[in-house]
């Protein structure tokens, strides 16, 4: 088992970042092996051939979302953990990050130590958060998916309906309900969820996982 490598790659489009973020790992963590991407497919191939324990992910990159990426990494490599390292403050995409299997997010204005502290707890099976991204998900007032209404199997049954680009009328024919009742249900869900209309509601779900 000793001669065996633990591996840490950088993803990132910015050279002078992975420069910087390079110098800091190799000096404070013990990787045997620093790799550095400045592309999804590059890494992908690299992925393909060799066993890579970390992975510090930017969500922008020139081929492919981060996000994208993060779920083709955990669908070939399960346990690589990969940690969001962005300057996107979005709520939205951190969430969209973990339900892709990420392991964590920081952002890039977090200090060094605070960088390091959470990589190296993530190698814990931890689900770490700079300082900065964990004020985000808890701010008051944003949505996580947690904090939604729960839907009843008869509404999710509607909602797949719907989202299948079904009209009320076909949807209560298949249901066995009146076009009313459908029609009601539809109402109570934006009424619910507090949003204007069906495409609103069903984006919702879609990115909160709840259909």
């Amino acid at each position: 088992m000793s001669d065996i490598k633990k591996t840490l790659a950088i993803v990132d489009d910015h050279p002078i970042v992975i420069e910087g973020l390079k110098a800091l790992m190799k000096e404070n963590l013990a990787f045997d092996q620093i790799v550095t991407f400045t592309n999804g497919k590059d890494f992908m191939s690299f992925l393909a051939s060799q066993y890579v324990d970390l992975v510090l992910l930017d969500v922008t990159l020139p081929d492919m979302s981060g996000i994208d990426l993060c779920k083709q990494i955990k669908a070939c490599c399960p346990d690589t953990i990969v940690l969001g390292l962005s300057n996107h403050a979005e709520r939205s995409i951190i969430l969209q990050l973990l339900d892709c299997g990420a392991s964590g997010y920081m952002l890039k204005s977090a200090p060094a130590d605070e960088l390091l502290e959470c990589i190296q707890e993530a190698q814990y099976d931890e689900m770490v958060f700079s300082s900065d991204a964990k004020k985000i998900l808890t701010r008051p007032g944003g949505r996580h998916s947690k904090q939604l209404p729960s839907i009843t199997k008869r509404e999710k049954q509607i909602l797949q309906l719907l989202a299948a680009g079904k009209t009320t009328t076909i949807i209560a024919g298949e249901l066995h309900l009146s076009p009313f009742t459908i029609d009601t249900y539809r109402k109570n869900l934006l009424q619910k969820f507090e949003v204007k209309n069906t495409s609103e509601l069903l984006m919702l779900l879609v990115k909160e996982n709840l259909l």
